[in-house]
């Protein structure tokens, strides 16, 4: 899982990146609404954690302009503004929760994995190809009946390809899923990771492999 982090406040942003890291998400922060904005023309994220009070701006404002683009992507606010009519106005604003601070991190997880088993027409909450069964919403994944436990750099790649089982992901989509803004990537990272998940799909039998595709990507079909 990839979330934007919009939070002006360096301490909470570095307390609440430490704790979602920790659960093996990668998180991009925004300490401002314009840099939010940027974050999200050029990146895909599977939520956004949003702040109300910030230096440019009431949180607010982005999340209308994040729905009025169209976009789905589920947005928590975490804001210092607990009444009762504050969070009646982010939620008719579009958020699909509402969260004051200070938050629980084991709560603001279980709110995370909540927004992401929400019904989409788009993406089932799991995935079942040969023997690989990957849960969407918990983010587990499992062959048969046995747990696949995967570093977090594998488990996003093989969410990326899962998702798009049978389809060519061309590499720099995987790489912006896999590897956050602050990220060093050396040439050959991506590849090393490719090449320890296919060993381990292929131990498992799992009846799906990986195939590269030189010059464009990778591609999961099954076996």
């Amino acid at each position: 899982m990839r979330i934007l982090l919009v939070e002006d406040d360096p301490e909470m942003a570095t307390a609440l990146g430490c704790a979602l890291s920790a659960a093996d998400i990668i998180v991009d922060h925004a300490p401002t609404i314009d840099v939010a904005a940027a974050s999200i023309a050029v990146a895909s994220y599977d939520a956004v954690l949003l702040d109300r009070g910030l230096p440019d701006g009431d949180g607010l404002g982005f999340l209308a302009d994040l729905r009025g683009t169209s976009r789905d992507t589920p947005v928590i606010i975490l804001t210092a503004r607990g009444d009762v009519a504050d969070r009646i106005d982010g939620l008719d604003a579009g958020a699909d929760d509402y969260m004051a601070k200070p938050v629980s991190t084991e709560e603001l997880l279980a709110r995370l994995r909540a927004v992401q088993r929400r019904p989409s027409a788009l993406s089932p909450s799991t995935i079942r190809a040969g023997r690989l069964v990957f849960d969407m919403g918990e983010r587990v994944a499992m062959i048969g009946d046995t747990p696949l436990n995967l570093p977090r750099r594998e488990l996003l790649l093989l969410e990326v390809l899962v998702r798009r089982l049978g389809r060519t992901v061309q590499r720099a989509f995987i790489e912006d899923a896999v590897y956050g803004f602050e990220d060093e990537i050396q040439s050959n990272s991506l590849d090393a990771h490719v090449s320890r998940l296919r060993r381990k799909l292929a131990e498992g039998a799992a009846g799906v492999e990986i195939h590269g595709i030189r010059g464009v990507g990778y591609l999961l079909k099954l076996s």
